[in-house]
């Protein structure tokens, strides 16, 4: 059973319905018991980092969530949600995100012409293989909408990334844990085949040959 993190964020339906789809009953909750008793915890969402770590904060979810990193519980971040595995972020100077992974949220720069927030199409380069791209060509496009991004600090954490105005860190993974700064929901078939893979490493079918 896949917990989906109901901390008041938007996106949260579309994620759900996504699993559904692939026939996954997923639960919405911010009940820690039933967070830290799931086989795999997603923790979605769009908005602002500090309002997002504030919610979390009131709602209890903050222990819950380092528990889930540290029982090693298949953890994947979307969009808002990768942002806050991170340290800090330039949207909310002095606000401490959740820390689980090494690395800045950095603000797409205003130059060359491109629009702020990115909202669109782009496609994944993958300098490091990852599990959630099996099946996945590269130079696949995914759909993104956000006006910060990740500068990770862990190059071999990198396993997609894409360009827009500056190099964009747009997924990662170590051990447990899995995030994508684009919306695989939104994603069509790509996307799809993504939380395919995710699936199949909650319920411990991912093929490693």
């Amino acid at each position: 059973m896949i917990a989906i993190i109901d901390y008041d964020a938007g996106n949260i339906k579309s994620v759900e319905n996504a699993l559904v789809r692939l026939g996954e009953e997923p639960i919405v909750t911010r009940n820690p018991r039933e967070i830290l008793g799931a086989d795999g915890v997603i923790l979605p969402g769009v908005g602002s980092f500090g309002d997002a770590m504030e919610r979390l904060e009131s709602y209890g979810l903050v222990e819950t969530i380092v528990q889930v990193a540290e029982r090693r519980i298949p953890f994947l971040g979307i969009c808002l949600g990768l942002q806050l595995m991170f340290e800090s972020s330039e949207e909310s100077p002095g606000v401490r995100g959740l820390g689980l992974l090494p690395g800045r949220i950095l603000r797409i720069p205003d130059e060359g012409g491109l629009k702020v927030p990115h909202m669109g199409w782009n496609s994944l380069k993958f300098p490091n293989s990852g599990r959630l791209f099996r099946g996945v060509h590269q130079d696949s496009y995914v759909y993104f909408v956000h006006s910060y991004y990740l500068r990770a600090e862990e190059e071999s954490m990198v396993t997609a990334a894409t360009e827009y105005g500056t190099l964009i860190h747009a997924s990662v993974e170590k051990d447990n844990i899995f995030a994508c700064q684009f919306h695989p929901e939104k994603s069509s078939g790509v996307g799809m085949q993504i939380l395919r893979n995710f699936v199949s490493v909650v319920n411990g079918t991912y093929d490693v040959s």
